[in-house]
């Protein structure tokens, strides 16, 4: 694999078209399946817990018929910011995290205990589950599916001033500015290592890693200004206007299937926040 291959790697903001189940799904109850998943995985404390889940996000990978190496492929870039966590972790909680815990490593001031290595293990699991959970919503809902139902579901909110239309296109085109993004990354890498720029190296070496990408900064944040500014021209052009009343031409139109998962969701919630797991 190449060092310039940036897109590879990126899963989230992508539409991987399967026509699988949770393609077919309304995009309301798949938001919401979300967000009660992502609860869980913020609430579970524990081994068990993480493993109930990483064994539940493995569920919905299978369901959307997405392969697990293309869903775990996100991962790559986050390995070296994976490891420097766990490292100030065993460092530095020590004793003072759960002073009951036992000793598992101690070589001067640095103690290990049990407690911390089950922080540095569910630190990475949950690492993994919002990965998992988040590149599958997105490999399997479109842009135009993705607006309509974060709108819908904040459209209840309207008498409280709150913008629901404007919310959902902008956490829509945030989120598929990633790809975009990624792939500019990309080609200033290959263009500035064509005319002799030393930005290669080794994985490893954060400090000669950083200064090297720092070339490609400012270029990169000239694209997405120029970016932004033709996506406005554009949607000008078209005559774009937002707010009361617009009109969509796809309107969402729910099963009672379509919720079935959301309800699945909840029960795993509430099932793991009162299972009693001890570690």
């Amino acid at each position: 694999m190449s060092e310039f291959e940036l897109l590879r790697n990126i899963t989230i903001g992508q539409y991987l078209p399967t026509g699988s189940y949770l393609h077919r799904l309304d995009p309301r109850p798949k938001i919401i399946a979300a967000l009660l998943l992502t609860a869980a995985v913020s609430f579970a404390p524990t081994l068990l817990g993480n493993a109930c889940l990483l064994a539940a996000c493995a569920l919905v990978v299978w369901l959307g018929r997405i392969p697990f190496a293309y869903a775990l492929r996100g991962l790559v870039p986050a390995i070296p910011f994976l490891v420097i966590l766990a490292v100030l972790q065993l460092l530095f909680f020590g004793r003072n995290y759960d002073p009951a815990s036992p000793v598992i490593l101690q070589w001067g001031w640095i103690v290990v205990t049990a407690a911390v290595g089950r922080v540095v293990v569910v630190s990475a699991a949950r690492f993994v589950e919002l990965l998992m959970v988040t590149s599958v919503f997105t490999l399997s809902t479109r842009t135009t599916e993705l607006t309509l139902g974060i709108e819908s579901l904040l459209r209840p909110l309207r008498p409280l001033r709150v913008p629901a239309h404007e919310l959902a296109l902008v956490a829509t085109i945030a989120l598929r500015f990633i790809p975009t993004l990624a792939l500019e990354a990309e080609r200033l890498l290959r263009a500035q290592a064509s005319r002799g720029g030393s930005l290669g190296g080794r994985r490893w070496n954060f400090v000669a890693g950083a200064r090297r990408l720092l070339p490609i900064l400012v270029p990169l944040f000239t694209f997405a200004l120029n970016r932004a500014e033709e996506l406005v021209v554009a949607m000008e052009a078209r005559a774009y206007t937002g707010g009361e009343g617009r009109t969509a031409y796809s309107v969402l139109q729910g099963t009672p299937r379509d919720w079935l998962a959301p309800a699945v969701a909840l029960i795993f919630l509430i099932v793991l926040l009162r299972a009693p797991f001890a570690f």
